[in-house]
């Protein structure tokens, strides 16, 4: 059984056990979380899709962390200008383990 859920703008395929990282939600580490934005079910060869979402379904989560991701480097140049700028970014995330599907 998988599901298709919405947060933070971006949709990901999970299935029971997955772990993955999302955008920053607000939750404690150890917390259980409720993904109620699911496009899609399918199970055991079955699949509902939702228009555009499934009504009744729902994803459970436990937030295992909170983290910053990798460092981004934005580097601009205009040539023959003497511009530069240098700019750095660190995305923060959290990492969900998916610990149930209902729907």
């Amino acid at each position: 059984m998988y599901a298709v859920v919405k947060t933070g703008g971006k949709q990901y395929r999970v299935s029971a056990g997955t772990k993955i990282k999302v955008e920053q939600l607000p939750a404690d580490v150890g917390s259980e979380v409720t993904l109620d934005q699911v496009l899609m079910v399918a199970e055991d060869g079955s699949i509902k899709l939702g228009t555009p979402l499934v009504s009744g379904a729902a994803v459970t989560a436990k937030v295992l962390s909170q983290g910053r991701g990798d460092k981004v480097r934005i580097f601009k140049m205009r040539r023959r200008k003497h511009y530069r700028k240098t700019q750095g970014h660190r995305q923060n995330f959290t990492e969900l383990e998916i610990t149930g599907i209902a729907g």
